[in-house]
């Protein structure tokens, strides 16, 4: 598990693609040394496993499912990327629950400056769009960000000038792909008031949650 606080940002080596999926070699700023073979790290929002490493950089595993559902079809070497190794017990939980298994890709429509922060447009598939809601959270290339606006076609967010100076997301350009995970809770809600749920909305309305 994750919070969506990036720790580093790395840039890709080297990738290996195979009918299975990806390895990715990546430089980072981490110390290495804590590092163990197993752990998972989050690259751009996508929780990876670390199958190697040496004293600047770790390799990760990505399945075909994750290639399939990710940016990372498109990787090339040079790319910087979000990193965030994952959350230990007793750490705050400084930006929101984020698993790091991404929905979906997204667009960027459009960056506005205003003021010393930047406004992002993101359109997205109406399969993702159904958990985005008004002021609730979105993870974006595994940056934890608060939703400004959604309608029938995307949403907007606003880059704060910290997350600028230490995340990606400020060099992404219109028509630029980017990793969407939405927040988790929606779906366990959809789950449980579904027909195949135990909770649906007649059960909470005879106990007095809706009008």
């Amino acid at each position: 598990m994750f919070t969506g606080l990036i720790e580093d940002v790395g840039t890709l080596i080297s990738s290996e693609r195979d009918s299975h999926g990806m390895k990715l070699k990546i430089q980072t700023s981490f110390n290495t040394a804590e590092i163990q073979i197993g752990d998972s790290i989050a690259c751009d929002g996508a929780c990876l496993t670390v199958v190697s490493k040496d004293e600047k950089t770790f390799t990760v595993e990505l399945s075909h499912e994750t290639v399939k559902k990710t940016t990372w079809k498109d990787a090339t070497n040079g790319r910087l990327m979000n990193l965030e190794r994952a959350l230990r017990l007793g750490d705050r939980l400084g930006g929101h629950i984020v698993s790091g298994h991404v929905d979906g890709i997204g667009n960027i429509a459009k960056n506005a400056k205003i003021g010393q922060a930047i406004d992002i447009r993101i359109n997205c598939g109406k399969d993702i769009l159904r958990y985005i809601v008004e002021k609730g959270s979105i993870a974006i290339d595994g940056i934890s960000l608060t939703v400004n606006a959604v309608d029938n076609e995307g949403f907007s967010i606003t880059l704060i000038p910290h997350s600028q100076g230490k995340t990606t997301l400020i060099d992404k350009r219109v028509g630029q792909s980017v990793n969407l995970e939405c927040d988790i809770l929606g779906k366990y809600v959809e789950k449980l008031i579904s027909k195949d749920g135990k909770i649906d909305r007649s059960f909470l309305a005879e106990r007095g949650f809706l009008k």
